[in-house]
């Protein structure tokens, strides 16, 4: 049974769907961002931002993308920087945390409608759960983010000889765009620059990873290490964590490995030595798991690594983190099915755990959902852009679907009309195929009868 909320509007009531209460309240908060950010305090050299820009810019941050068609480094002021920095962190915690967390902070409760939409938006458990839930996903975001811009403004102290204002700054934007997997960056060529550094590209990489791991998962790891720790009976992996954590131990070694092989001496060539090669070669592999950092040009990219890459970005991170793509899990809950059908099984299992039929459907509706936008929209922006490769095109888009952020350059290039295609994308990357489908009107139907089967010719 579909849940719906209510809200009383003058005499009349009327039934918000959880989900369509996230996608609103992520647009209210790229509105604001955009309000903001079109400001002329917001930009470095005091002029009002054109709201096109100013808008692409919001939802990018907001839906923890990394496009941008403005120089983060040189167009915005600070104000604008920290306006960043704050969609960047909202649109991490999720706008129904957030507003969760205030209801805690002031009352000690949550209400119903308030676990229902946090429910919805994936980042809880159990609806039992969620009120728990949100604080924790809260301070553990706040201890990440500590830990890595700790490391940060070390290494640019000490090493970069930043003071230690600069040093924090910068620290603390970069450890709050890589855990939220956003990949903006304070410098116009990204990270490039930092490419021979381990002590950036590090510490980094782990934001990356954990934030696209997710929240559930990672609270699963804590309390079967917990459990071990004071010899408690553990409960079984769920098939999330375990579909999860295999998926990204697979994954990640695959891009690097991919990145390696085709531009080893391609667009790693110049880096010199075989670690820093290897090095960059996994940050390229973790990147593309939706966080948006680029220490190589992927300009430089041979076509082939580029497909990979799409092939990384479109399948994402772990489901209720800051990840995009359609999710690990989706991916996982797919290839069971394929090979359940393989194997001529009647029921796909996976782990000793069986996966229901709704699951299944759903899983192919993300991923056609998602395959549908994406060509979609790289018809669109080609006809639009004909100036640019379907290579260069494919990617931008799949990066914007899978709010990545990375590019090949040619984002600012675009003519507005594909700017706005490209935002539309990231939203609904960000809210999901199918919860934004749900959101914006589908209904679960129920019959009372059911009709003959027919098994038409397949292949």
């Amino acid at each position: 049974m579909a849940v719906s909320i209510t809200l009383s509007v003058g005499r009349r009531r009327r039934h918000l769907r959880p989900t369509m209460a996230v996608a609103l309240g992520f647009l209210g908060v790229i509105a604001a961002g955009t309000a903001l950010l079109a400001a002329p305090w917001s930009s470095a050299d005091g002029t009002a931002t054109p709201l096109s820009d100013a808008l692409f810019t919001a939802m990018s941050a907001t839906c923890l993308t990394g496009l941008i068609t403005v120089d983060t480094a040189t167009h915005w002021s600070t104000a604008g920087q920290v306006t960043i920095m704050a969609l960047i962190q909202f649109g991490g915690l999720g706008f129904m945390t957030m507003a969760s967390l205030m209801a805690l902070l002031v009352g000690g409760r949550m209400g119903l409608r308030r676990r229902l939409g946090a429910t919805a938006e994936g980042r809880g458990l159990d609806l039992g759960d969620v009120a728990w839930v949100v604080r924790a996903t809260v301070l553990f975001t706040l201890f990440v983010e500590s830990l890595v811009a700790a490391a940060l403004t070390a290494r640019f102290h000490f090493e970069y000889g930043y003071g230690w204002g600069r040093a924090a700054w910068e620290g603390v934007f970069h450890a709050i765009s890589g855990f939220n997997n956003a990949g903006f960056a304070l410098y116009t060529d990204n990270v490039i620059g930092f490419a021979a550094d381990a002590w950036v590209l590090l510490p980094l990489a782990f934001a990356l990873m954990i934030g696209g791991i997710g929240f559930p998962v990672l609270l699963e790891v804590a309390r079967r290490a917990w459990a071990r720790a004071t010899g408690r009976p553990r409960r079984r992996w769920s098939l999330t964590a375990r579909f999860t954590l295999i998926g990204t131990a697979i994954l990640v070694p695959a891009g690097t490995a991919m990145v390696a092989l085709g531009e080893w001496d391609g667009a790693l060539g110049h880096l010199g030595s075989s670690p820093i090669r290897l090095l960059n070669a996994f940050f390229a592999g973790v990147s593309p798991r939706t966080a948006g950092f680029n220490a190589v040009d992927y300009a430089d990219f041979h076509p082939s690594t580029l497909l990979g890459t799409d092939v990384l970005m479109f399948i994402g991170g772990g489901s209720g983190g800051t990840a995009g793509g359609v999710k690990i899990t989706t991916a996982a809950v797919l290839v069971a099915a394929i090979i359940a059908e393989v194997r001529g099984d009647d029921t796909v299992v996976s782990h000793r755990r069986r996966l229901g039929g709704r699951v299944v459907r759903q899983s192919l509706a993300v991923l056609a959902a998602g395959v549908a936008l994406v060509v979609g929209s790289t018809m669109a922006v080609l006809i639009l852009a004909p100036q640019f490769t379907s290579d260069q095109v494919l990617f931008e888009v799949v990066s914007a679907f899978a709010t990545v952020g990375l590019s090949t350059g040619i984002t600012a290039q675009l003519p507005v009309p594909a700017q706005l295609i490209l935002v539309a994308l990231m939203f609904a990357g960000r809210v999901g195929p199918l919860a934004l489908a749900t959101a914006l009107a589908a209904r679960s139907r129920g019959r009372l009868y059911d009709y003959p089967e027919e098994r038409p010719f397949i292949g």
